[in-house]
């Protein structure tokens, strides 16, 4: 499952959540902290790996 980031608009704390694509599609994030649904994704890093053929 993607791992996502966010930030609260309410407490201005960031956090992680674990999501399927259909949950994170719902948008029903809510911040552990203080509960608030106001949050917004944050630019997260990955990791890609390819062949040595590329």
């Amino acid at each position: 499952m993607p791992f996502y980031e966010f930030h609260c608009k309410k407490c201005s704390k960031p956090f992680s959540v674990t999501l399927t694509l259909k949950e994170r599609e719902a948008g029903r994030i809510a911040c552990p902290t203080c509960g608030s649904k106001d949050a917004e994704p944050l630019l997260g890093s990955f990791f890609a790996k390819t062949s040595k053929k590329s």
